[in-house]
C-alpha cells in the first residue's frame, strides 16, 4: 500500500541508505595526509607511505617538505620529488 501512495516505509528508507559511506578521518594526521595526497597528486600505490610519514613525523616537518617540493619541482611528478625531500631531510634531522 505504501507504493500506491508514493510514500516509503521507514524500513525502505533505511534499506536505500548507502551502506559503504566513506568514514571521516579519525586523527588530524590522517586528514593532513589526505590533503598532501591531493595536493601532490600521489598515486594510490604510494598513499600508505604518505600516511606513515604524516603519522610518524611532525606536521611542521611534512609541511616544510611539501612546500619545498612545490617550490623546487616545477615540472614532472611532484610526488617522487616529495619522497626524495622527505628522505633527505630525515637524514639531516638525526
Amino acid at each position: 500500500m505504501a507504493e500506491q501512495t508514493g510514500f516509503q516505509t521507514l524500513g525502505d528508507i533505511f534499506k536505500n541508505k548507502q551502506v559503504n559511506k566513506i568514514k571521516p578521518p579519525a586523527y588530524q594526521w590522517q586528514d593532513f595526509a589526505l590533503q598532501v595526497i591531493k595536493d601532490l597528486r600521489i598515486p594510490a600505490f604510494k598513499r600508505n607511505s604518505v600516511f606513515k610519514i604524516c603519522k610518524e613525523k611532525p606536521r611542521a616537518f611534512v609541511e616544510t617538505c611539501v612546500a619545498d617540493t612545490k617550490e623546487l619541482c616545477k615540472s614532472g611528478e611532484m610526488w617522487k620529488y616529495f619522497f626524495k625531500v622527505v628522505a633527505d631531510k630525515s637524514k639531516t634531522d638525526h
